[in-house]
């Protein structure tokens, strides 16, 4: 009797532990905090955590030179003339991480 109530034991924990492991953590979504994707309506105005560096090499990053002029403004964008392709044009880099040059 001693080793039925054992075995019956032993088989509850086990079944137990197993269906505990089978089930599946449900996710979130979430936002990313740097967008991986163009985002068409940018530049998104919005409170801006790059720091100027940052926001000077991610344009680098992005193939620009000769940045100058580079300043945060009010909407939470960073703003500067850069060249790109040989061509000299205003350019924006939002919270998002979008890059956007003027047309």
């Amino acid at each position: 009797m001693k080793k039925l109530l054992i075995g019956g034991v032993a088989v509850l924990l086990a079944t137990t532990t197993s269906f505990a492991q089978s089930q599946t953590p449900t996710t979130s979504q979430t936002t990313p905090a740097i967008n991986t994707e163009n985002n068409p309506a940018a530049p998104v105005a919005g409170k801006n955590s790059f720091t100027e560096a940052q926001a000077k090499s991610r344009l680098e990053d992005a193939g620009y030179q000769n940045i100058s002029g580079l300043k945060l403004d009010d909407q939470g964008v960073w703003r500067a003339t850069a060249d790109k392709d040989g061509k000299q044009t205003n350019v924006s880099l939002d919270f998002q991480g979008n890059i956007t040059m003027a047309k």
